[in-house]
């Protein structure tokens, strides 16, 4: 079995030790960051998102992959970063303002890291404002809201329609999420994409980004 077929495997399996000491060798042995981060960490992660939506695994197997994910990603990241490798772009990521809870957020970033995205987390109670000063500054095309409460809903309703006032609609999109989001609410609010679960929110990123 090849280096990076084990590095997929046991980041399945949540071994995060053994992640890094694989990613390690793989880089001893030469291999190219990007191979090692799309054949390994990402192959490993897509797996993941797959059972998970098949309910074959559930939160805490997700969150354990994660972990060794991140162990990988920590010794690789300084040499993609020095060989430039591009991440497929960039997606800003909060829970809406008057809304603290985040582990639905935290698991749709975690799922788009894994997918070679990179997240810019506001954390949870971001107002309007935020997401779109934080999506203008780091460039993002997307921004993703999270709500668990129905009172805050209105808030996802409020950043569409700033970002059509300031003109931004089209070049920064919008996708929402969260137990009482719906497809019919986010058409109602002009969102781009509703994603009903982090597994299904990747391929909507990823269709929006035209990947």
């Amino acid at each position: 079995m090849n280096i990076l077929t084990q590095i997929s495997e046991n980041l399945q399996k949540g071994n995060d030790e053994l992640v890094e000491a694989l990613t390690q060798e793989a880089i001893a042995k030469n291999l190219p960051p990007k191979d090692i981060l799309d054949h390994g960490l990402i192959a490993g992660m897509n797996i993941i998102s797959d059972q998970f939506k098949a309910h074959e695994i559930f939160l805490p197997d997700v969150l354990l992959a994660a972990k060794a994910m991140y162990a990988g990603m920590n010794v690789l990241k300084p040499l993609l970063i020095k060989d430039k490798i591009p991440s497929r772009g960039k997606v800003v990521m909060g829970t809406v303002q008057g809304d603290l809870h985040d582990i639905g957020k935290n698991l749709v970033s975690i799922m788009l890291q894994g997918a070679g995205y990179e997240i810019i987390d506001l954390g949870n109670d971001v107002s309007p404002e935020q997401f779109i000063e934080a999506a203008k500054t780091e460039n993002a095309n997307i921004i993703g809201m999270s709500a668990l409460l129905t009172t805050t809903m209105p808030v996802m309703k409020k950043v569409v329609a700033l970002l059509k006032e300031q003109a931004s609609a089209g070049a920064i999109k919008t996708v929402v999420g969260g137990a009482p989001v719906n497809r019919e609410f986010a058409q109602e609010i002009g969102a781009d994409a509703y994603g009903f679960d982090a597994a299904n929110a990747v391929e909507i990123v990823n269709k929006l980004s035209g990947h």
